[in-house]
């Protein structure tokens, strides 16, 4: 796997890997693969990174970089992910009036039901964070959510800017 990536993946993928290296002795733990994939912009559920070898519990099992590559290069190939289009069609489908609304309901209910299951505390900051108050009707709109939630934490914002929020 790792003879399809590139010169620069390679290096891309060895440098992330050295962040997680915190003994500094050439392994990473295997519960980190997740976040170091993460940190090289892919977007793995938590099944794909447990069938992959990441583990759920620290000190399970340690990974060489020549170990990681080839789980970076699958991940990488692996296309089984939604893109902003793909989810948009999906929420058209319960946006009964065309009009680019649905129900706050729905929109929680598909989030704690549907693919990788989310916690109730994670549905309530995803809702606080990303989507817009709901109507009178209990409508809201479903193109803003899912601008804010494709495009991701918000990257530029410092601690000061953090702390004035809250």
């Amino acid at each position: 796997m790792a003879g399809d990536l590139s010169a620069r993946d390679i290096e891309r993928a060895t440098f992330a890997f050295s962040i997680y290296d915190f003994e500094g002795n050439g392994t990473v733990d295997a519960f980190y693969v997740g976040d170091i994939l993460r940190g090289l912009n892919l977007n793995p559920t938590l099944a794909v990174i447990e069938k992959m070898g990441g583990t759920k519990k620290r000190n399970e099992k340690k990974l060489k970089v020549e170990d990681f590559l080839p789980i970076f290069g699958q991940v990488k190939k692996d296309k089984d992910v939604g893109s902003y289009e793909d989810f948009l069609e999906c929420m058209k489908l319960y946006d009964k009036a065309e009009d680019g609304k649905m129900l706050l309901a729905e929109l929680t209910h598909i989030l704690l039901a549907l693919g990788e299951r989310l916690t109730d505390s994670e549905v309530q900051e995803i809702v606080k964070d990303c989507v817009e108050p709901e109507d009178e009707d209990g409508f809201t709109p479903y193109v803003p959510f899912l601008k804010k939630l494709v495009a991701g934490p918000d990257v530029g914002e410092t601690p000061a800017e953090e702390q004035q929020e809250k």
